[in-house]
């Protein structure tokens, strides 16, 4: 998969683009090695804001606000060209219930993709997802 998550290959960067012609006037997106970086930084927000909360509809509310925006600026620090970003937190408590999370968007599979994590303590459950859609 081509993205900025993940790879299979590493072909040479040029501004971040790959050169498809001479007269620069089409660049694909060139396949980073990210998705261990974000799916880290999910780890870590995560953990940092969640460890010892227990569940409470009202600060959850206002934590998946809190936590989407951290994420979205530590993942904007890694300088993804020509990708947009979206965040998706989840937050609900951990009791004898399931919790399915789905999204859906128009995708390019050759140069869009996501990284995800859960995360649960005592009380709560947490999902996060960072989606790279590519912007030409």
């Amino acid at each position: 998969m081509r993205g900025p998550f993940k790879s299979a290959e590493n072909p040479p960067m040029i501004d971040g683009c790959q050169d498809n012609n001479d007269n620069n006037t089409s660049a694909t997106p060139v396949a980073h090695e990210r998705d261990a970086v974000v799916t880290d930084i999910l780890k870590d927000v995560l953990s940092s804001y969640l460890q010892e909360e227990k569940y409470d509809a009202e600060l959850c509310r206002q934590m998946t606000k809190t936590i989407s925006e951290v994420v979205k600026a530590r993942v904007k620090e890694l300088m993804i060209p020509r990708y947009k970003l979206v965040v998706l937190i989840s937050i609900g408590q951990l009791g004898d219930q399931s919790m399915y999370v789905g999204s859906r968007c128009l995708w390019d599979a050759a140069n869009d993709t996501f990284a995800t994590h859960a995360f649960k303590n005592a009380s709560l459950l947490a999902v996060a997802s960072v989606y790279a859609v590519y912007f030409e």
